[in-house]
């Protein structure tokens, strides 16, 4: 009898038996987005910008600064949560502007 039987695995096959992955074969393929059919640099475009990691660039590109503070000061900057390095620029810029400083 030829039939297979059911639930019985597919017969292994061989990696080496596969085609030589050419470039030919890689020009005459098809970039897809989805379901969407799209042009090669649509796709790398679409590619590199999912690619980009991290934060935003900012339109204003601040210093870096090292200062020491007192333990206590930091701790309650850092304990009114997410956004405590902006709030404290905001207060220094204010202090700035009424020539606090």
């Amino acid at each position: 009898m030829n039939v297979k039987l059911p639930g019985t695995d597919p017969p292994w096959v061989d990696p080496d038996d596969a085609p030589e992955l050419s470039d030919e074969l890689f020009e005459k393929g098809a970039w897809k987005m989805g379901e969407r059919v799209v042009t090669k640099q649509q796709a790398q475009t679409a590619i590199a910008q999912t690619m980009r990691r991290g934060r935003p660039l900012a339109q204003v590109k601040r210093p870096m600064l090292s200062i020491r503070v007192d333990p206590e000061v930091l701790e309650k900057l850092r304990a009114s949560g997410k956004g405590w390095q902006t709030r404290l620029n905001a207060v220094l810029r204010e202090a700035v502007e009424h020539g606090k400083v």
